[in-house]
């Protein structure tokens, strides 16, 4: 090397880029070292936002249940449900006739992509059929004497949304914590999505109630409510298999009869 070179500073060897000696490591605190190596362990990708902590939404449902997010708030986080609703109609088609053959495997099918499109639009249909069938049932069931006092009754959507919602809502979730808290692993969503289309069998046995024959509506609520009642102990069985979780799958079974009763005596007395 030449002479003149070697008489010159490192640094101007180096350009602009100043060299970090060990010397210089020796000044950086410990706990600067600590959350340097902590930010590297986030997950990855990170949340928008760049700092790679928060909720991040799951990209589909086979990133994980809501549940199963680190942050308790992607329960009330919009985008959180939103890859729920991504589904074709030809798997809500084949779900719904899951739901009234309850030996075709439904929780299988639902197991690696529960959806809420299904659940979400069986309610809202089972609402408005209950509140204008159930009139139309009054009307029907009416003498010829007292049509002329007949009227239309509101309140009837007003209750259909409070009981069908709450119900499809609030029952599922009930479930959910009880088996979290005996002990077995299961999925918000998967319940909800179980429950919703457990209450599809309602739609065509509204219809059906339609007859003006007391007995033989009493035949069809009594149809409706068992199959949908059997829809749920062999989902619930099935999804808890090697659980002795019998009680809790009896109960759900005797509140689906309740639900189907309920129907009847409120909607089609």
């Amino acid at each position: 090397m030449d002479e003149g070179y070697a008489n010159l500073p490192t640094s101007h060897l180096l350009g602009s880029v100043p060299a970090v000696t060990q010397d210089d490591r020796k000044h950086v605190p410990p706990a600067a070292q600590d959350a340097a190596a902590t930010s590297r362990l986030q997950e990855f990708p990170p949340a928008p936002g760049g700092n790679g902590g928060g909720y991040r939404p799951p990209s589909g449902p086979a990133d994980g249940d809501v549940e199963n997010q680190a942050d308790w708030k992607g329960y009330f986080n919009v985008a959180s449900y939103a890859p729920y609703f991504n589904v074709d109609t030809d798997v809500v088609v084949d779900r719904l006739i899951s739901s009234i053959y309850p030996m075709d495997g439904f929780y299988r099918k639902i197991d690696a992509n529960p959806d809420m499109y299904g659940p979400l639009w069986i309610t809202t249909t089972l609402v408005f059929m209950l509140a204008a069938f159930g009139n139309y049932a009054t009307y029907l069931m009416q003498n010829k004497k007292d049509l002329d006092i007949w009227n239309f009754d509101v309140g009837y959507f007003s209750w259909a949304a409070s009981v069908m919602y709450g119900y499809a809502i609030i029952v599922p979730a009930l479930f959910f914590f009880l088996f979290q808290y005996f002990g077995s692993r299961q999925s918000l969503v998967r319940f909800w999505c179980m429950w919703g289309y457990s209450l599809f069998v309602f739609i065509p046995a509204s219809v059906l109630l339609l007859i003006p024959v007391e007995f033989l509506r009493w035949v069809i609520i009594a149809l409706a409510g068992g199959a949908s009642s059997w829809f749920i102990a062999l989902n619930l069985k099935e999804c808890t298999e090697g659980a002795d979780l019998m009680v809790l799958i009896a109960s759900a079974s005797v509140l689906q009869v309740a639900l189907a009763l309920f129907i009847k005596v409120f909607f089609f007395a």
